[in-house]
């Protein structure tokens, strides 16, 4: 069986490699083993939403962490020798201890936000995370999200998006790998942020209107991931299956078995 400290150094290759680091995104073991089953598949990706609402909670550390730790980890198992990455809001409180706890269950990187704390406690809270890491023998993938877009209000776009580059270059400064900034970015958008970062340094969502995969690509970007979408398409699935269902018809056809 892999170590997780092997899979936290593939994992951090796959970051700086050219070709974009494409990661469909998770809630427990079921979808993990689909999803580990396809053979494009070279790492996986939790969902804090998806995994809070399967167990009924809303997002936002809502969910006790013991509990999505418990199913992180039962991700982890299912993934086999895939490195996982785990979503980790903004840490529970004590993200460096966060961070260790996810390690000890086989996490090989995880997405940590930082709410728009001050960027000197966000940046020391990135140190925290990667020194615990370190003492832990995992040469941890920290994609350090910054909330600048999806905490930004009214503030206007142009206002933003500086933040957003200041916060990231400090927290790559702090070691982070990667800098993750969800939000509705534009091709002009990338360009600065990949720009003021450098090439496969930006992680972005695949959000509607987000650049394709090959242009995100050709610009630059490390990595995308699709957070709690993927749970809705399934779920949407599901809930137009019991329409149909109630509609007087069945199954579907074309299901597949998941074995």
């Amino acid at each position: 069986m892999t170590s997780t400290a092997d899979k936290a150094a593939t994992l951090r290759r796959l970051h700086a490699d050219p070709e974009l680091l494409v990661l469909v995104n998770v809630w427990d073991a079921v979808s993990a083993a689909v999803v580990a089953g396809e053979p494009q598949t070279r790492a996986l990706a939790t969902a804090g939403h998806s995994i809070a609402a399967t167990y009924g909670y809303g997002d936002g550390e809502q969910i006790p962490l013991d509990l999505a730790l418990q199913m992180i980890g039962r991700i982890v198992e299912a993934a086999g020798d895939l490195p996982v990455t785990a979503d980790l809001d903004g840490g529970f409180g004590n993200p460096a201890e966060t961070v260790r706890r996810a390690i000890a269950v086989g996490v090989a990187g995880a997405n940590v936000e930082d709410q728009l704390r001050p960027l000197t406690e966000a940046a020391a809270n990135v140190e925290a995370i990667l020194a615990a890491a370190d003492a832990e023998g995992v040469p941890f993938a920290l994609n350090a999200r910054t909330d600048a877009f999806v905490r930004g209000g009214d503030r206007p776009r142009d206002v933003v998006l500086a933040d957003a580059v200041e916060r990231g270059r400090a927290y790559l400064a702090a070691g982070a790998t990667t800098v993750f900034v969800p939000g509705p970015l534009d091709v002009p958008a990338v360009q600065q942020l990949v720009e003021a970062f450098g090439p496969q340094k930006l992680s972005v969502i695949g959000l509607p209107g987000v650049p394709s995969q090959a242009e995100l690509t050709e610009l630059g970007v490390a990595r995308i991931t699709y957070g709690p979408l993927t749970q809705r398409v399934a779920l949407t699935a599901l809930q137009d299956a019991a329409r149909g269902i109630y509609a007087g018809g069945g199954i579907p056809e074309g299901v597949r078995p998941l074995n």
